[in-house]
């Protein structure tokens, strides 16, 4: 029903992020220290990388954009060769790296970061007028690390980063370290959970924490918001966030528990055209805190994310409808937790929206210029309110806190969704996963709404 995974079944190569990301080797952990000089955007890094070889290995390849190379070692030792081009680092090692062979290479590097341009725009490192922000999807994060950079490609972290005194960097995962010294201040931070390096993150302003509340069964876990110093903005936050603990809370139920540690709201001094995701936390502007329906949906939308994109994370980019048609649906569902339109209505106006645009498109496999078109999330939102309606409720949450326990941590794709519709839904009549689900994915025409 849908294409074969690419090379050794792990995604890659990937046509929709051609040159990043190789099925060569897996990363098993990223530790990152940077040092960040906010006046100039001067970045210097060391980059420590252990991976595992899945074949033998001539040459090490990692995407590295905009930053240059000045010193790299493979297992302690100078390789024979480096070379840098069209946004790859390549390694050559003094002698072959064998296939299962455990091997760590750090990389020294530095530069001026930026974005990189792409049919999506510019993601990457981005300037702020008081700060810095990272948005990764899909190819950002070699602005700023070498990675081996594909969604599939999941790895735990350590993140350390140095900047001037006053301000604070805000990373992926828990703060485990923090000190000042002089001018300068460095945090760290540690990402346990296997983590795509496009979820990787790095923002740097003048924010303080105002903590929401604390997330159901996980403990200490908190849900907690960063906020710029301003005092206007601080309270806007606490007000345009307020419903952020409840927005957890009913994703918990319907999706199984929250899977991270905390959850973290950053909102910027900047206005932002989009909100972003990132692993355990979300970025927003100080334009998406209006209590209107479409600021709160976004703020759904990138929590629900946290689920599926971030702890189930496709396998291939053709597959992105099971990150954004699951977050757009999330929106749905709250809208009918806080007592606005149903999901059943949600749905018949993003039906009625739909189709008044052309139909020319297949969800299941958009292409790279259209992977974050809307129609993806619209209509992968209905292709999951066609499911609900064929098996019912019950069956339906089952099936999505299945995907997210059985997935957790990890990858999936389209026919895997599928196999798990079939498995959990079995008993439903005559229900057949990838009947329902074609029309929606794989064919042109929009199909009728569901009743």
């Amino acid at each position: 029903m849908s294409p074969k995974n690419g090379k050794n079944g792990k995604g890659l190569p990937d046509p929709y992020t051609p040159g990043h990301g190789t099925p060569e080797y897996r990363v098993t952990h990223y530790d990152l220290d940077l040092d960040v000089k906010l006046a100039s955007n001067r970045l210097d890094g060391r980059a420590r990388i252990k991976a595992v070889a899945r074949e033998k290995l001539d040459s090490v390849r990692l995407s590295l954009e905009g930053l240059r190379a000045t010193k790299v070692q493979v297992d302690g030792s100078k390789p024979a060769k480096t070379a840098q081009r069209d946004g790859e680092l390549i390694v050559t090692p003094r002698s072959a790296i064998a296939k299962g062979a455990r091997f760590e290479i750090e990389v020294r590097y530095g530069g001026s970061p930026g974005p990189v341009r792409g049919p999506w725009g510019e993601v990457g490192w981005e300037e702020l007028d008081d700060g810095v922000l990272v948005a990764g999807q899909p190819v950002g994060a070699p602005t700023w690390f070498p990675c081996n950079d594909h969604a599939s490609q999941k790895a735990p972290f350590r993140i350390s980063v140095t900047a001037d005194a006053g301000y604070r960097a805000v990373s992926n995962g828990l703060l485990v370290g923090h000190q000042r010294r002089s001018s300068r201040e460095t945090w760290v931070y540690e990402q346990p959970e296997p983590m795509a390096p496009y979820l990787a993150t790095l923002l740097i302003g003048r924010y303080q924490e105002i903590e929401l509340g604390k997330l159901p069964n996980r403990g200490s876990g908190r849900v907690r918001v960063f906020a710029n110093v301003p005092p206007k903005l601080r309270g806007e936050a606490a007000s345009g966030l307020k419903d952020q603990v409840r927005m957890v809370e009913l994703f918990s139920e319907l999706f199984g528990p929250y899977p991270f540690r905390d959850y973290t709201v950053v909102v910027t001094d900047d206005e932002l055209e989009i909100p972003l995701e990132a692993q355990s936390l979300s970025i927003m502007g100080r334009n998406h805190l209006r209590r209107t329906w479409d600021a709160q949906r976004l703020l759904a939308h990138e929590l629900a994310h946290q689920w599926f994109g971030n702890s189930v994370t496709v396998r291939r980019w053709e597959d992105i409808w099971l990150h954004e048609g699951f977050a757009c649906y999330a929106e749905w569902l709250w809208s009918d937790e806080a007592g606005l339109a149903s999901a059943g209505e949600r749905a018949a106006a993003a039906w009625k929206y739909l189709a008044t645009l052309p139909q020319d498109l297949r969800i299941g496999a958009p292409g790279p210029d259209l992977m974050f078109d809307d129609r993806v999330y619209k209509r992968g939102a209905l292709t999951l309110h066609a499911v609900r309606r064929a098996v019912g409720d019950d069956r339906f949450f089952r099936s999505l806190r299945a995907f997210a326990s059985e997935r957790r941590h990890g990858q999936a794709s389209t026919a895997d969704f599928i196999e798990l519709l079939d498995r959990v839904c079995a008993g439903a009549g005559k229900f057949d996963a990838a009947s329902v689900l074609r029309p929606w994915l794989y064919e042109e025409r929009l199909p009728a709404l569901p009743r």
